[in-house]
């Protein structure tokens, strides 16, 4: 099966990628969002940072859904010659839409206000607030999950066609938003929660008495505090190591360990064997058959030094979890890594050469 055409932003960036980017889904692989996901899960063990952030991410995108088909209510509901008249119209219309840097937050606080101005006569108390049972399990029925899996902006309840009547069920109603807030408060941030994440205690309790407090708030904007702050956590102490694992190398660390272990046993071998050919007073044409175990062996360990199989990255794979390779799609992670490949090789090879001249070519001697 032919891959699709990368776009003409990713052919001629020439960096790497942004951590915005990557959750964005603006990259391929090795460094897409899947590929940090296993990062996080596997080497950093903290991925209930990064689900905490996708969640947060997909209770923007209910949000947004919920005023879109609000204000298709509203426009199905009101007289052609009133529709230009009504206020509520225009802000159903402008509601987490438009221009936006590069968060979102221009559009995002204006989706906030709306959910905020229009709570006042939606009030529903947390005992009440438990939402569509189908979309919206309970948290400890619900077991932890990919959330990226199921992060899209195409949400299946917006994807029917106008003349289509879609199903009450896939309509969110303000019920679900109060419980997708609720289920993000008691999963992540309580302490003593299931998958419990450290943030500031300020940062905790505003966003606790914003959604249980007489406000009652489910609008996306009483997560940013929190999520910036996990974006900034993320960015300083886990993306910078899986640049540097992805972006630098091409192997994971159970393989890496696997390839020293390896190459070690590999080049005591063949130091063994050449010190009794030595003393054993071979013809040097017997001794150049120690160049194998000694090729073996630095090449081995090698790959363990510099995290690159340089063979593997030469034909364009790269390993996500233990001898599990994929396509190397990156255009610039390929160049990068195709020039280190070359120079790793080359340095293995003249090491190569040096420890065989010397056990090759000493005077042998018998004992």
């Amino acid at each position: 099966m032919a891959e699709s055409p990368l776009p003409l932003e990713l052919q001629h960036r020439n960096r790497f990628p942004t951590l915005f980017e990557v959750l964005s889904r603006k990259t391929v692989a090795p460094l897409d969002l899947f590929s940090f996901y296993i990062y996080m899960r596997d080497q950093q063990r903290s991925v209930d940072y990064l689900d905490f952030w996708l969640d947060v991410s997909q209770h923007l995108q209910l949000c947004r859904l919920y005023v879109r088909r609000l204000h298709r209510s509203v426009i199905g509901d009101t007289p052609d010659m009133e529709k230009n008249s009504k206020r509520s119209s225009y802000i159903l219309d402008n509601a987490g839409e438009g221009p936006s840097d590069e968060k979102g937050n221009t559009s995002d606080q204006r989706l906030s206000a709306f959910l905020r101005s229009d709570h006042g006569s939606r009030q529903h108390s947390p005992q009440n607030s438990q939402g569509s049972n189908q979309s919206h399990p309970s948290v400890r029925e619900r077991p932890p999950r990919p959330s990226f899996m199921t992060l899209d902006t195409n949400s299946p309840g917006d994807s029917s066609s106008p003349g289509q009547d879609s199903s009450v069920d896939n309509v969110p109603r303000r019920e679900d938003l109060r419980a997708s807030a609720e289920k993000i408060l008691y999963t992540y941030l309580l302490p003593g929660s299931e998958r419990e994440i450290i943030i500031p205690q300020s940062i905790l309790n505003e966003v606790q008495e914003a959604i249980e407090g007489q406000d009652q708030r489910s609008d996306p904007e009483l997560f940013d505090a929190a999520k910036d702050y996990v974006f900034q956590a993320m960015e300083r102490d886990a993306f910078p190591g899986f640049l540097q694992s992805k972006g630098l190398g091409n192997l994971v660390p159970q393989s890496m360990m696997i390839r020293l272990i390896i190459g070690l046993i590999s080049f005591f071998g063949a130091v063994w064997t050449s010190f009794i050919l030595i003393f054993l007073d071979k013809s040097r044409a017997t001794r150049c058959w120690i160049i194998l175990p000694f090729t073996f062996a630095i090449y081995f360990i090698f790959t363990h030094q510099y995290m690159l199989d340089p063979i593997l990255a030469l034909v364009g794979f790269s390993e996500y979890t233990l001898m599990d390779f994929n396509r190397m799609r990156e255009p610039f992670v390929k160049r990068t890594l195709n020039k280190r490949s070359f120079t790793m090789l080359l340095m293995a090879l003249l090491l190569d050469a040096a420890v065989c001249c010397l056990f090759i070519f000493v005077p042998g001697k018998r004992l």
